[in-house]
């Protein structure tokens, strides 16, 4: 959902479903002597009022802060945005936002903008898209659960984690109520008992339960065939052997012999997909797209070799698609040749489009040109990693190439990192990473222009690399002009961006200084003096001036 309210600051609100961001605008002149913003919030479904809290703090006012939160009517947030990530699907928030004028300690409201959104609800009439919270390296579990692993925790943790996916996985599941239904799988990694007790107990209902998995061998492979064993569903079961991954990770779901949903996205059946590493679930309630889904589904069963299987999708499948306003577009892997990953890097490369990926295994070299353009155009990377694979040289040649890229002032980039110190203000040292290849962002999404009028939304099982177009068994989707997804997958990226953005600057420090410097260093300062802050946002051209143009929508 999206809201723009006017006054002496103008502010956007784009709420998705655990997140509101805020944009703000206002006179250049009116931002002379701008200390910051406050941000009040009322949530207007449960009747509370309260002030939305940051860790920066007025030196001056408050040393030492530590990691303890400040008010933002005493210590506001300087910043032309700012995101509330504690909402709720479904709940109305009234926010007011007051820029602050005079000194630390004796700060003045100028007069406040007010304005009113809802959270998303996780059910659309098309579309349902769940997140789980991706932050297992974040000092929010830390505090939440001091001093403790993940299994120490437990159950706890694990539903803090998981959020909002897995329970919307099972409940895909569980909407396949009788024998009238039945439910058409095709996953990469089934590690997780839930799910399979769940396909299970679908079965008992006597739904058509079907899986097609990977099952080569390889250690996926070997977890799968135990998985399936101790689950006792070895009769639901067809294994996929002659590809080089079978990478997907999709359900259909139909009714009377009738497809009318598809699950796709990121997340496989294991313990960090599920509550380690950042993925989406994303249910899209359209016949015409499942009917598409089953149809490769069925093709896959038999186990066809690879050439067999690139006959079926570039026939039932062509690429690039004939039409580009059709609302949803899948594609289905593997494909002959370059024609369907070229079409995918000129999607990113839409002219004077703003572009937000996230990139599990790095920027691949054909990708690399997308962002490496210093034409005020914002993009945005999400990166679990810079490179993957490649001998020592290659990558070297790599990360630097896209050093020098994410310092254009219109590039956003942040790397995943978990930050091993405890030296930092009271920092609370945190668990480890949980899974292997992959620890902190393994979504597979790219937006274009998604604050647009006609977002563009692709997502699905499919890495940014020509492996998940030609050899892969892969999926994604094209989502376009729905601007209830762009919002929701726009917040969540913004919050592991930020999240990240951060850490991967406690991590560059710690690699050029030592954990020692930590002494001096203190992230938590505002500035006292609105010069040192406030102009270079009305910078033409420069990174703070690109975005609050965007995000504000001037």
């Amino acid at each position: 959902m999206r809201k723009t309210a006017t006054g002496f600051v103008k502010v956007r609100a784009v709420s998705g479903t655990s997140v509101v961001f805020l944009a703000f605008e206002m006179a250049e002149a009116d931002a002379n002597g701008l200390m910051g913003f406050a941000i009040q919030r009322t949530d207007l479904t449960e009747n509370e009022t309260i002030w939305l809290r940051g860790t920066k703090t007025f030196s001056s006012v408050r040393p030492h802060a530590g990691t303890d939160d400040a008010s933002s009517h005493e210590h506001p947030f300087q910043a032309f945005q700012w995101a509330d990530y504690t909402v709720k699907p479904g709940y109305r928030y009234r926010y007011r936002v007051i820029p602050m004028y005079g000194t630390p300690g004796a700060l003045k409201e100028k007069p406040a903008t007010t304005i009113t959104i809802a959270a998303e609800p996780l059910h659309g009439s098309t579309h349902d898209v769940y997140f789980n919270r991706g932050a297992i390296a974040s000092q929010a579990f830390a505090k939440r659960f001091p001093g403790k692993t993940l299994d120490q925790a437990g159950a706890p943790a694990y539903a803090w984690l998981a959020r909002d996916l897995l329970p919307g996985l099972l409940d895909f599941i569980a909407k396949a109520k009788d024998q009238s239904y039945s439910l058409h799988v095709a996953i990469y990694e089934m590690g997780w008992p839930a799910v399979l007790e769940a396909l299970k107990a679908a079965h008992q209902r006597k739904v058509k339960v079907r899986v097609v998995y990977h099952a080569k061998e390889d250690e996926t492979g070997e977890t799968n065939e135990q998985q399936i064993d101790a689950a006792k569903i070895r009769g639901l079961c067809s294994p996929r052997k002659n590809t080089k991954i079978m990478h997907n990770k999709f359900m259909v779901l139909s009714r009377n012999g009738k497809p009318v949903s598809v699950w796709i996205g990121s997340t496989n059946w294991s313990r960090n997909a599920l509550h380690g590493q950042l993925n989406v679930g994303h249910a899209i309630h359209d016949a015409a797209l499942a009917k598409a889904f089953l149809g490769y589904w069925t093709e896959l069963e038999s186990d066809p070799a690879a050439d067999a299987m690139k006959d079926w999708t570039e026939t039932n499948n062509p690429l690039p698609p004939k039409t580009k306003t059709a609302a949803l577009t899948p594609m289905f892997s593997p494909h002959r040749g370059r024609p369907t990953w070229d079409w995918l890097v000129e999607l990113a490369q839409t002219p004077g489009k703003p572009l937000f990926m996230t990139f599990p295994f790095g920027i691949v070299k054909d990708f690399r040109p997308v962002f490496d353009q210093n034409d005020g155009v914002l993009r945005f990377a999400l990166l679990d990693k810079y490179v993957n694979g490649g001998s020592a040289a290659s990558r070297k040649e790599a990360i630097a190439e896209i050093e020098a890229t994410r310092r254009h002032p219109n590039i956003g980039m942040a790397v995943g990192n978990r930050i091993f110190v405890d030296s930092v203000d009271g920092w609370m040292k945190e668990p480890s990473a949980i899974g292997v290849n992959v620890n902190w962002v393994h979504t597979k999404f790219m937006l274009i222009d998604p604050l647009g009028t006609k977002p563009v939304t692709l997502s699905g099982s499919a890495n940014w690399s020509e492996a998940s177009v030609n050899d892969n068994d892969e999926h994604l989707v094209v989502v376009r002009g729905d601007k209830r997804v762009a919002d929701i997958y726009f917040g969540e990226f913004m919050r592991l961006f930020a999240h990240h953005r951060f850490r991967e600057s406690v991590a560059r420090h710690i690699e050029e200084f030592g954990e020692e410097s930590f002494d001096t260093w203190k992230p938590q300062d505002l500035f006292e003096d609105w010069r040192k802050w406030v102009p270079k946002h009305f910078e033409a051209g420069s990174e703070y001036d690109i975005k609050r143009r965007y995000f504000a929508g001037v």
